[in-house]
This record gives structure tokens, sequence and C-alpha cells, in this order.
């Protein structure tokens, strides 16, 4: 059968390509969002959350100093992750993201859809309307096409709807369409030039109302890793999760309860964490959930968060990397 060796995740957040001295510029773009997600489960406007922080403890946060010092902490873990991927080489990466409106949009917006194409495709830049929402940070400067181990997710998809997921599922993207940046980021940051045979699966983790819930997400990846170890072959498999922690706005505590459960394993407090709070970015954190169960059986190797502040208001990114074996 084949079998799980390896577990990745690391965050995918502009802040990550965009110099330490420009993160303040990352800020502005902050005040002008109203739906700053706080620890409450609620949004508010920039404004209103200097309200509800501690300004004295984020100052501390936001010096040049630690901005240079975060920034490298952060380089080094997309590094480590990368490091690890190329030493274990395994024979496919079932890599776990969320598309936002880069593939699918409001005229079919799946809850959660694996991707089996004979390839996955770069592209290095988008549309201008997608750019808006998507910066080129997650892509490099060339079209790649990294290949998808095709019968792997074919068996996959049909081992998750014998175990009752309504899975849905994509052959091909449209004319002149990439994947999108969960998976673009990996490929260009993380792979590097070495792309590994990959199965893409999106979780619907940003918009409403069909995201799967955080139990669901756990029970995917349990799904996940038994689809695996019902294939005929004998592939060694890694699981990867693409994106969060907390952001807009850096929710330390809930990332902090997180990383911990993933530390020790504890399947019951992934399960258990606040559905109110995966909304907006934060959401991404439920790819790192369903990564977390499939790989349960291995021992935590590394694992490194980075809070990244970036404004008096608490906005920015927890950033995490981390792998299992």
């Amino acid at each position: 059968m084949a079998e799980i060796v390896l577990g990745l995740g690391t965050s995918h957040s502009p802040q990550l390509s965009t110099p330490p001295e420009q993160w303040k510029l990352r800020a502005e773009i902050d005040r002008r969002n109203p739906k700053l997600l706080w620890e409450d489960g609620e949004y508010y406007k920039f404004n209103d959350l200097l309200e509800r922080v501690d300004r004295d403890a984020i100052a501390g946060q936001i010096s040049d100093e630690v901005f240079r010092r975060r920034w490298q902490e952060c380089q080094d873990g997309i590094s480590h992750v990368g490091d690890v991927l190329a030493e274990a080489a395994p024979d496919v990466v079932i890599l776990l993201g969320d598309d936002q409106e880069e593939v699918f949009k409001n005229d079919n917006m799946p809850a959660i859809n694996v991707y089996w194409g004979d390839e996955a495709l770069q592209k290095p830049r988008h549309s201008e309307a997608e750019a808006a929402r998507v910066s080129e940070w997650a892509y490099g400067e060339t079209e790649v096409n990294v290949p998808v181990k095709a019968d792997l997710a074919l068996h996959l998809i049909e081992s998750l709807i014998d175990d009752e997921y309504d899975i849905s599922h994509s052959k091909q993207l449209k004319p002149g369409q990439g994947i999108g940046h969960a998976w673009s980021f990996v490929f260009h940051r993380v792979m590097r030039d070495k792309h590994i045979p990959v199965i893409p699966v999106h979780i619907n983790t940003y918009y409403p109302p069909n995201q799967p819930r955080v139990n669901r997400c756990y029970d995917l990846g349990q799904a996940i890793k038994r689809g695996v170890e019902s294939w005929k072959g004998n592939e060694r498999v890694a699981v990867m999760s693409s994106g969060g922690l907390s952001h807009f706005v850096v929710l330390e505590e809930f990332d902090r309860k997180v990383v911990n459960a993933m530390r020790e394993r504890d399947g019951d407090a992934l399960r258990n964490l606040p559905e109110n709070l995966f909304k907006s970015g934060t959401s991404e954190t439920k790819s790192w959930i369903a990564m977390s169960a499939a790989t349960e059986h291995l021992d935590t190797k590394f694992l490194n968060y980075v809070p990244c502040y970036r404004s008096e208001a608490g906005t920015g990114c927890g950033m995490a990397f981390g792998h299992w074996a």
C-alpha cells in the first residue's frame, strides 16, 4: 500500500515576499479594510480595532528591528520546509489549500475539490482584476506545468466518495487559467525548481455558505490517510498545507492553541476550535487542521510560529512553518 511518510505546512502571506522595510506599507491596506477579524469572532474597522487592542504591547512588535528579525525567521522557515521536502523526496505531495476566486467563483464554489488533470499550470501573473485580490508574490516569473499524480488522485476521489464525502472534481483548467496562489506559492517558493508530482486539494475556507466546518476538516484529513493507504501502489506520500495562520489581524492566543495542538498531536483540541474564528484569512488554518489529521501518526520534528505584526492595531499575519515525520 501507499504510505504517508511526511507532513509539511507553510504560510503563504504576501508579507513573506515583501521586504521588512515595506511591511508598514501593507498596513495602509489594513486601514482601508472594513472587515478585520478580531478575537471575539466579529469584524471591525481599523479605528474601531484600535480601541480594543493592547497598543502598548503591540508597540514593541512593530519596530524595524523586529520586522527584520521576524522576516528572517520566516525565510528560514520556508527554506526549512523546502529542504525537508527535497531531502525526503516523496513520490507525490497531496497539497491542501484554498482558492480565492482564482479558479472557482460564485457560479460554482465547491466545498472540497480534488484536481486530477495531468498537469497543474502555474502562470506567472493573473489578470488585472485577479491581481487586485492576489498579488504576484505567489508566482514565479515563468509559466510552469507541475505534474499531477492523476491515477492516485482519481483513487482518492473515489475513496472519499466511499467515505461519504460528496467531492467535487476538476480535470482541467479553463484556457489561459492557472492554479491558485496556495499551490503556486509552494511550487515557486518551496519546491523551487524540483517539481514533485502533486494532488491539489481545494478546501473552501473563505466563502459562505458552504465552508467545511473545523471538525469536518479534521475528518477529511483522516479520510485522506485512509484513501492513500488503500491505494494499490507503494508510493511514499507527503501531505502539505498552504496558508494561514491568523490574518489580517494577528490572533496570537488562537494561533498558539492551534500550534500547540498540532505539536502535541491533540486531535480533540483541533476538532473543537471555535468555528467563529475561521473567517477571512484566518480560515486558511483549516488546511493545517486537515494536514495534521492526515499525519497524526507522525511525530513533530519542527514547528515554528512567527507573529508578524505590521500596524499599531495588531494587523498582520501569524506565520507558521512545520514538518512531521
